[in-house]
């Protein structure tokens, strides 16, 4: 059980104002977003929260993790941000999930899930990366993607192809992304996109204070 071994310490980066409107004490709540999202199923989460002596349904479970609405942040100023794309499973339909990465940290600096693959929706990532002002001087790392360098290059970014080297960040996060939900029967299952999201950019926090 490795992944609840670095569950241990602060879960300050969940939020938790919406607690007042619930019936479960906050602590049981942080325990439950951070094993859910730290790659155990909401089935399994139900089933240590139990152990706790605590009954909640997996769609109590699922509607903390959505209200908590988690988002990456970072105040590094990176030298390189490896850029890419991967596919993950929503109801057993391919969609598109990208990731900026620093690479010499691991952290996740911004994560979107699309339900496909084109220009304006990687512009539109890029956009909302842009909205850091700690990227404004940063390459971006590529694998040669012609649609990842198209959209870097309208937006005026400085981009170069990189196989390997710091661009193996990205692959790392995917790598981890995939084991985690792995334990989901490599899909989303009974999820909206929306929710999807959500999860992943939980994960990305969390993923984060995993790496300090």
């Amino acid at each position: 059980m490795d992944e609840i071994e670095r569950l241990s310490g602060r879960s300050d980066w969940v939020d938790l104002e919406f607690v007042e409107r619930e019936r479960t004490p906050e602590p049981i709540i942080e325990v439950g977003i951070q094993l859910h999202v730290a790659g155990l199923s909401l089935a399994n989460t139900k089933q240590m929260l139990d152990r706790l002596g605590v009954e909640r349904s997996r769609t109590a479970i699922h509607n903390w993790v959505q209200k908590a609405d988690v988002q990456p942040d970072s105040d590094a100023e990176p030298n390189h941000i490896a850029v890419d794309e991967t596919v993950i499973r929503v109801n057993d339909e391919r969609h598109w999930l990208y990731a900026a990465v620093e690479p010499t940290t691991n952290n996740i600096l911004h994560v979107r899930l699309f339900q496909t693959r084109t220009t304006q929706l990687t512009l539109l990532f890029l956009r909302e990366l842009q909205q850091q002002p700690q990227v404004e001087h940063a390459t971006f790392l590529i694998d040669g993607a012609i649609h990842l360098a198209s959209a870097l290059d309208r937006l005026g970014l400085d981009f170069r192809d990189e196989k390997h080297g710091n661009r193996n960040s990205v692959e790392r996060v995917f790598r981890e992304v995939k084991r985690r939900t792995s334990s989901f029967a490599n899909t989303f299952s009974n999820a909206s996109l929306s929710s999807a999201e959500s999860w992943l950019q939980t994960f990305a926090v969390w993923w984060n204070r995993c790496q300090t």
